[in-house]
């Protein structure tokens, strides 16, 4: 009797163990900062951008309470894997490498890879020989990074980077000839902030990877479930418009 006692007890635990694990009244979402527009820091030090207002109205959807947090991109799929957050909310391209670590939801945008540089540079990026010589910059671990090592290498200095803002220091610095960026992400910390005259975009632009997608654990299918319901409603409700509207003059939707 004090066996089965002890059985339906330890079957009691563990089943409230796995409604526990499924109650997600708070989910934690690691963001990699400053990728302007997509996620920086307002002057007040607060988070702000296109996909901080876009996971806040989708945990809003979802019924629960956001907490992002910060963390560099490098680390930032070891950190989903460890624990020290529930899912990943930044820019992350769906490919299959990364497929096979985590749990992608269905993506909720896209944009196309752009080339950018100092006005007084003329390379066309689909003509490797052009970049001959050359230091093309990219963000370590991003599908730019891989498509800079898959088609300069051989001709180029490819030089990878922690932080997006870094890398574009060293091109305002005249450490680097090229970088490799998400579209928006150039024209907004490059082009504009520069106010359209030191530098250009190089070339045309080339879309790569499946679109950007929320990351999870293998195991979080639930979670996952949750995200894509909840961004399918706000893409049908107009809440995502409106917060595309706020950062873009077109739509990046996916």
């Amino acid at each position: 009797m004090k066996k089965t006692l002890v059985a339906l007890f330890g079957a009691v635990v563990l089943s409230s163990t796995a409604v526990q694990a499924k109650d997600w009244d708070v989910v934690r979402l690691a963001v990699d900062v400053p990728y302007e527009p997509f996620e920086y820091r307002a002057p007040d030090g607060s988070l702000t951008g296109f996909e901080i207002d876009l996971g806040n109205a989708v945990c809003e959807e979802m019924q629960v309470k956001c907490e992002w947090i910060v963390q560099a991109w490098d680390g930032i799929i070891p950190g989903l894997l460890a624990r020290k957050y529930d899912a990943i909310f930044s820019s992350m391209s769906i490919n299959e490498e990364r497929a096979k670590k985590v749990l992608f939801s269905e993506a909720y945008y896209n944009t196309p890879t752009g080339f950018f540089g100092p006005q007084a540079i003329n390379v066309d990026p689909f003509n490797p020989e052009t970049l001959k010589g050359l230091r093309v910059g990219a963000q370590r671990g991003t599908i730019q990074d891989v498509y800079a090592t898959e088609n300069y290498s051989s001709v180029a200095e490819i030089k990878r980077y922690t932080a997006g803002d870094d890398l574009v220091n060293d091109l305002r610095g005249g450490r680097l000839d090229v970088v490799v960026l998400d579209y928006p992400v150039g024209v907004s910390t490059i082009i504009e902030a520069d106010g359209g005259d030191a530098y250009k975009v190089l070339g045309d632009n080339v879309q790569l990877g499946e679109g950007v997608g929320v990351a999870a654990r293998k195991r979080d299918t639930d979670l996952i479930e949750m995200f894509n319901k909840a961004l399918a409603t706000v893409k049908e409700n107009g809440v995502y418009d409106e917060i595309n509207a706020k950062y873009f003059d077109y739509s990046i939707k996916k």
